[in-house]
């Protein structure tokens, strides 16, 4: 990648990997559109105790996000598990450091989305995205989710929501994304890619 190419960064905090598979699948729909790429980020667990031991570089996947990624992005797609309707800790933790980059108004008029997985059905999946979408309002993006012209959208039985992309994981958070969910994590990844390069002109305008 090019560095002067556009790229959406997809953020994520995935645990047993159902957020992370759900990542990969928005990244192949932002770079189906020319002109822009998807760059992976992800965050590091949220330790209880006074020291960090973790080291500053994941062992495998995605290399932890910095301010800068955020900065930089053209657009945005943030996405967690569900914690009792709301984003795990770490991603909250990550957004909450964020403030320098609210005071410059570094992310105002970036188009932005959410998505999460649950085990179960009912397990707060819309409350879920509602609330991750409330920081990036602070921010000043512009919202992004999933019109109803993707069809999925009235046939799963599963995971997907006009606020975003979402995944039913299953009690023992094993099942994989099936090919509905699939193409939902995709079309949100396309549209975003789509709306960062239309409204990036926009912003350098201004």
């Amino acid at each position: 990648m090019s560095t002067t190419t556009p790229y959406v960064l997809i953020l994520f905090y995935s645990r047993q990997g159902a957020t992370r598979a759900m990542a990969e699948a928005m990244a192949a729909g932002v770079e189906s559109e020319s002109g822009i790429a998807a760059r992976l980020r992800t965050v590091p667990p949220v330790s209880a105790t006074c020291e960090a031991v973790d080291p500053d570089i994941p062992a495998e996947g995605a290399v932890y996000a910095s301010l800068d990624d955020l900065r930089h992005c053209t657009g945005l797609a943030i996405g967690s598990p569900t914690r009792f309707g709301n984003m795990a800790a770490p991603l909250k933790y990550f957004l909450d450091g964020s403030s320098e980059l609210w005071m410059n108004g570094a992310l105002i008029d970036k188009p932005a989305s959410a998505f999460t997985s649950t085990a179960s059905l009912h397990g707060g999946q819309e409350t879920t995205l509602m609330t991750m979408l409330v920081p990036l309002l602070h921010h000043g993006m512009v919202l992004s989710g999933l019109p109803y012209s993707e069809t999925e959208l009235f046939t799963t039985t599963t995971g997907g929501t006009p606020y975003g992309a979402s995944h039913l994981a299953g009690q023992r958070s094993n099942r994989s994304l099936d090919e509905q969910e699939r193409s939902l994590c995709m079309a949100q990844g396309k549209r975003l890619a789509r709306l960062a390069l239309a409204l990036a002109p926009m912003r350098e305008s201004t």
